[in-house]
């Protein structure tokens, strides 16, 4: 290698040096090239669909930027005399022609592969939650789990109170979406996916049924992904992921009454009888309410305050 070459090869590592520093990118940051970090194997999956894209995308980019640059440096005008010209290379035409159609054959088998198992459901899930959106909340019905009084266990939000989708880990989870009023979305960052709420779906053919299984225990933020009203930023709330025991111990609580109150369990008190530490925080821990009463603020004045 000669000295030119070395010299490039230093100035090249200390660029990508530079590059990856003020970004301010973890390792692993910087390994899913900016993908997000997910809690499901669905998740994993499209990580791993993305990363092996982009791996593929920067090779290409490579050996296109070589034979742009290979002319310009090896072939620049010597003089006034027409270089060879050359035309109707079969050949290499069938070449440039087949190489990209391999290459998005290959694409589209891995992102059909992919999207196949995101979507894919199972004929008996160990859960099954109703989660019905409104405006400008959300209720979630757990179905075969009912109160003594004979009424399906659910949990509803207020504009007081973050609703809290409380869900196992390590088993098939299966989401029926449902809307009251106009399109909502159910969206959590952390699984990397989200499927909109439909008014009546099976009447508008509508698919709204996905599963997954949570990876691991914590709180996760949910949101509304669809603008639907005045209030559709408030529109929140939280996926509390525990440990199988621990979520059988809870629904043994919501399918009982409080010998205090009288009335079935509700989630935040089920959640303070269990007594298990953050994960079981009776209230949410990644987002709060917000105030939804317009007639709570005051107008600013002239000079702004």
């Amino acid at each position: 290698m000669g000295p030119k070459a070395a010299r490039l090869t230093k100035l090249s590592g200390l660029f990508g040096l530079v590059a990856i520093a003020t970004t301010g990118c973890s390792a692993g940051d910087v390994l899913r090239f900016g993908w997000p970090e997910g809690i499901t194997p669905q998740a994993t999956d499209m990580r791993q669909l993305w990363t092996w894209s982009v791996i593929a995308a920067l090779v290409v980019g490579v050996i296109v930027w070589a034979l742009i640059l290979w002319p310009v440096i090896f072939h620049r005008k010597r003089g006034d005399e027409m270089p060879r010209q050359t035309q109707y290379n079969v050949p290499l035409e069938i070449v440039y022609t087949v190489i990209p159609v391999v290459m998005i054959s290959v694409l589209f088998y891995f992102t059909a592969v992919t999207q196949n198992y995101v979507t894919n459901t199972e004929d008996d899930p160990d859960v099954t939650v109703d989660v019905v959106a409104f405006q400008w909340n959300w209720e979630f019905r757990y179905q075969g789990y009912t109160t003594p009084d004979g009424d399906e266990v659910s949990t509803i939000g207020t504009s007081d109170e973050i609703p809290l989708l409380v869900l196992p880990t390590d088993q098939v989870i299966q989401y029926e979406l449902y809307s009251n009023d106009v399109i909502h979305s159910f969206w959590v960052p952390e699984f990397l996916f989200k499927r909109d709420n439909i008014p009546n779906p099976e009447a508008n053919n509508q698919d709204n049924v996905f599963q997954n299984t949570i990876d691991r225990s914590g709180s996760f933020v949910g949101r509304c992904a669809e603008l639907c009203g005045s209030y559709h930023a408030m529109m929140n709330f939280e996926v509390r992921a525990l440990p199988t025991d621990l979520f059988d111990q809870y629904m043994g609580l919501r399918t009982q009454d409080n010998p205090t109150t009288g009335a079935p369990y509700t989630a935040a008190e089920a959640l303070t009888e269990m007594d298990c530490g953050e994960l079981c925080a009776p209230q949410a821990v990644t987002t709060y309410p917000f105030e939804t009463d317009r007639t709570a603020r005051e107008a600013s004045t002239r000079d702004g305050n």
